[in-house]
């Protein structure tokens, strides 16, 4: 209760501090405007556009993710406020508004003009990856759910699924923004939240006992059947949507393509972050009793659930009819929506990059059609392979979050040029984190180096202290220049 009131307070607080920072321009005049296309420029109510930019940025992440990250204990509560208020939401307004002021630039074009049009065809490639994997991952979860729903979890039964989900993605990405998502998003964006305000209540009813913060902020992960996973970095792998995601920085562009006026930016950006913020602390309140005080047993389920059974299960359990229904919505809907608009800021990335126009729906399929083959190909891999969809989400996290820095510094970038003093203060701190954050990773985990975990600590403080001290140096010689 008191992380939730923390992030509200966040929102009101920091985040005007960062909204004055940037300083957004009400007579500006901004794409959704000045580039309406009817495709994808297009100016919407802001009400429906902060539904659709939070269930963009949202779908199944702040709950599979909390789920997941409910091993860490409270720790978990620290790192989703403190993240999502300082790191998370930052990120995401700034990605938001640079876009804005951008013509409604995706990522890796803004990346390109504050940190080099080298880093920009690297994060080009990163950009791409990164979707296909969403799309991916958000194409097999569902069709998994779907298939057992069925009675026939089978392979057969697993592809037909997937059929059906990539024909709605086919159409999804084609159309324009708001035909199918500018009309159904807030429908599933609503029922997410009214889940999760549903919870909330039975959590304050029923009022369970949790782990507290003076029992400690270890990993608890033996009792749940999780071993050698260090909270650092793990932790800031783990729970990644609900405190910082660099999946977002590819989808707050759409938004800003469809935004009326640059005061809207905190709203829409940072509200959104935050109000994801708050979907994912209850989620890892709900699953602390999940796996800490008998939860598992009272819903007829075991400590070795996998995160959308633990959906099903609580949700059905605490909410009857509705929650299972809901809970469909939750874990079938919402990464099904995240996953269109994936491939919709794969095709609008690669289309910036080739300067190819999407007015006609045929260039549109020029784009489309290589990037739902290449999806295929990763769908086959999930299927054959028992433990695919295991392999490819580590790699997913650890992409998103690397994903992240690199927005990070480009907002830095754009603070040092534009702000002066030490506003870039509020961009540089989160970046040099995650970027220790990232490196000791890939250095230590099993997708890795797999370097000794012992040495995790020191690698994280080596890499800020460096991170930080070449900023420093790229400024002073900045500052020499000019």
């Amino acid at each position: 209760m008191i992380s939730i009131v923390a992030l509200v307070a966040g929102y009101f607080c920091y985040g005007a501090f960062v909204d004055r920072v940037f300083g957004p321009d009400p007579e500006r005049v901004t794409p959704a405007v000045s580039k309406a296309d009817g495709v994808d420029f297009i100016a919407m109510p802001t009400w429906k556009v902060f539904m659709i930019q939070f269930l963009n940025i949202a779908g199944t992440g702040p709950i599979f993710g909390a789920i997941m990250g409910a091993k860490f204990g409270p720790s978990a509560y620290l790192w989703i406020v403190l993240g999502c208020i300082f790191a998370g939401a930052v990120h995401d307004y700034m990605t938001g508004m640079l876009s804005l002021r951008h013509g409604g630039a995706g990522f890796p074009e803004l990346v390109g003009h504050y940190l080099g049009q080298g880093t920009k065809k690297v994060m080009l490639v990163f950009s791409i990856v990164l979707l296909l994997l969403v799309g991916t991952v958000f194409v097999y979860s569902p069709a998994l759910i779907l298939g057992d729903l069925a009675g026939d979890g089978g392979r057969g039964a697993i592809m037909l699924w997937v059929g059906v989900i990539f024909i709605y993605y086919v159409i999804a990405t084609l159309l324009p923004i708001d035909k199918i998502i500018g009309r159904i998003y807030p429908v599933f964006a609503f029922a997410l939240l009214f889940m999760a305000a549903a919870l909330l209540v039975c959590l304050v009813v029923k009022w369970p006992l949790l782990p507290e913060f003076w029992d400690g902020l270890q990993n608890r992960g033996p009792s749940v059947g999780v071993t050698g996973q260090p909270i650092f970095p793990c932790l800031f792998i783990t729970i990644a949507c609900g405190a910082i995601s660099g999946f977002h920085a590819t989808q707050s562009p759409l938004m800003a393509r469809c935004l009326q006026n640059e005061r809207l930016g905190r709203p829409v950006f940072y509200g959104s972050m935050i109000t994801e913020g708050i979907v994912a602390l209850i989620w890892a309140a709900v699953s602390s009793w999940f796996f800490f005080d008998g939860g598992a047993a009272a819903v007829g389920s075991d400590l070795t659930a996998a995160a959308p059974t633990v959906v099903t299960k609580v949700s059905g359990h605490w909410l009857g009819l509705l929650g299972g229904i809901l809970a469909i919505l939750g874990v079938v809907a919402a990464p099904v929506t995240s996953g269109d608009t994936a491939f919709r800021s794969a095709r609008l990335i690669i289309a910036d990059f080739m300067h190819l126009e999407q007015k006609t729906i045929r260039k549109r399929l020029y784009i489309a059609i290589p990037l739902f083959i290449a999806s295929g190909f990763l769908l086959w891999y999930n299927i054959a392979d028992t433990n695919g969809f295991n392999t490819i989400w580590r790699y997913f996290g650890w992409s998103n979050q690397t994903l992240a820095v690199f927005m990070l510094w480009t907002a830095t970038a754009f603070l040092v040029r534009h702000r002066g003093g030490l506003y870039y203060l509020v961009t540089l701190v989160p970046a040099c984190f995650m970027t220790a954050v990232c490196v000791t990773f890939i250095c230590v985990d099993q997708i890795g180096f797999r370097i000794p975990q012992a040495s995790a600590p020191w690698i994280g403080i080596g890499t800020f202290v460096l991170s930080a001290a070449l900023f420093y140096a790229w400024k002073a010689r900045r500052n020499a220049s000019a």
